[in-house]
């Protein structure tokens, strides 16, 4: 049998049977690596003799009675989270042999649920992109068209997954890098609440992995199934127990239904800083007509939806001025002096990204009040409506792009040109207000390309788009593996 592309439920159920031993299914996974990933370069850290050890541990663990929500599944780690033993460099060259000394608290809960753990996976430098390509480790092609990307920048997990190089990943997101990356290669991964998963020990190199609130910023998991995120995300939600979790247990709320029949959804496809391109407007269709046959009320238009030009201007705000906080002081007197000479008119998103970087204190404060104005209008939509639909980014996976000016690049949409950060609205329309949400396979491309869609749902409610996920996934079906 070809264990490669299970989901990781159905490899856990057969090692429960004995049907399987996780020396195998870690075997079988490594074998695939070694055949596939010369083309592919997802898997940037191989750690296959301690794979392969940890392997045989969970199948003795077995023999003794033991049995864990990922005992001898093999799964693989964004590289910027802290793993003992192997580097930690965020694709920045000055930090190539930097080795933490422990473990992030989620790789410490992946094995005490007892993953196993193949590798790292590649990023972009600095975690700064929607690609996945760096000076030391080189560039993540899309599994389904290796001159295009796989995303960023989660992009080595989501072409991983996609690849059958372990069940299950996990990754983080700030920009949309849970979610495009999973638009882009046809899989599954879930953007938690913010706050709801502890992030100690995915920081930058040789920084203090100390448990910080961060703003924006989560950890989430990956898969090839919607109930495969559900199951993994139980592993990593919670607080981290030096802070919150001294005195806090987490519960989460059941999803707000279990038919398709009984969600009311909100679905948009429009964007007003941003056209959608026709695959990912076609996907979000699909997505629309697959509710609405399976009897769920879809509204297209609610006047309750925050104003998303205002909330893609406050998400690239802040999401800018934290980006720049460690840049040197005479790149920051530059910004200003740049700054300072915009029009008051000029209220684009590359002058929001240039009025972010040199933001002051009392200018963030300000974002976060109106953002906090935005979050109770989403609390009142969420009153009427359990989940909204919406692209991820305008476009599927693009060619890659490695022009070292960010601000220089361009997105083509259906033949027209924009900035290459302005496909960002989408992913902030979540991030910004911190709200979880779910990235679902919906279709392909008239160029065979995977298009997603997220699926954004209620603060602390993840369950929600989580089960909406898993019934569309159902209704429209999910991952393939690339021809």
């Amino acid at each position: 049998m070809e264990w490669n592309f299970q989901a990781a439920e159905e490899l856990a159920a057969a090692l429960r049977a004995g049907e399987v031993t996780s020396a195998k299914l870690t075997d079988e996974a490594i074998a695939r690596i070694e055949q596939d990933d010369k083309v592919i370069n997802a898997i940037c850290v191989p750690d296959l003799d301690r794979a392969r050890a940890a392997a045989r541990g969970a199948d003795q663990a077995r023999a003794r009675g033991e049995d864990r929500p990922l005992l001898g599944i093999p799964v693989t780690v964004k590289e910027s989270y802290d793993i003992a033993g192997l580097p930690t460099t965020w694709g920045m060259p000055q930090y190539r042999s930097y080795m933490p000394a422990e473990d992030a608290v989620q790789v410490s809960r992946l094995k005490a649920a007892g993953a196993v753990v193949l590798g790292k996976t590649n990023v972009p430098l600095g975690l700064q992109d929607l690609q996945s390509f760096n000076e030391i480790y080189g560039t993540t092609n899309n599994p389904w068209d290796h001159a295009r990307t796989s995303g960023g920048s989660s992009g080595g997990s989501a072409a991983a997954l996609a690849s059958g190089f372990g069940a299950l990943s996990i990754g983080s997101d700030i920009g949309g890098s849970l979610r495009t990356p999973a638009h882009f290669c046809g899989v599954y991964a879930h953007k938690p609440t913010l706050g709801l998963a502890a992030n100690r020990g995915m920081v930058p190199p040789a920084t203090p992995a100390l448990p910080v609130d961060l703003d924006l910023a989560v950890v989430g998991p990956m898969a090839r199934t919607a109930r495969d995120l559900t199951l993994l995300l139980d592993v990593m939600a919670g607080p981290d127990p030096l802070t919150l979790g001294v005195a806090y247990d987490l519960t989460l709320p059941p999803a707000r239904h279990q038919r398709l029949s009984d969600f009311r959804v909100l679905v948009l496809e429009e964007h007003p800083l941003i056209p959608t391109g026709s695959a990912v407007r076609a996907g979000v269709n699909r997505v629309a007509d697959a509710l609405a046959d399976g009897g769920a009320h879809v509204e297209r238009h609610t006047p309750l939806l925050p104003d998303q030009a205002e909330a893609a201007t406050l998400y690239t705000q802040l999401l800018f001025s934290g980006s720049i906080a460690r840049f040197p002081v005479e790149a920051y007197e530059q910004l200003r002096t740049r700054a300072a000479g915009l029009s008051a008119d000029d209220q684009s998103l590359d002058a929001a990204r240039l009025r972010g970087m040199v933001f002051s204190h009392r200018d963030w404060m300000e974002a976060n009040n109106r953002r906090e104005l935005h979050r109770h209008s989403w609390r009142q939509l969420f009153a009427e409506f359990d989940a909204v639909v919406c692209p991820i980014t305008p476009t599927p996976a693009f060619p890659h792009d490695h022009n070292p000016d960010l601000l220089e690049r361009r997105i083509d949409i259906d033949g027209v040109e924009y900035p290459y950060f302005d496909q960002l609205v989408w992913a902030g329309l979540a991030t910004m207000p911190g709200l979880p949400a779910t990235a679902i396979p919906a279709g392909r491309s008239p160029e065979g390309l995977p298009v997603g869609v997220q699926l954004i749902g209620p603060m602390f409610e993840d369950r929600t788009p989580l089960r909406l996920a898993e019934l569309l996934e159902q209704k429209i079906g999910g991952f393939q593996a690339p021809n």
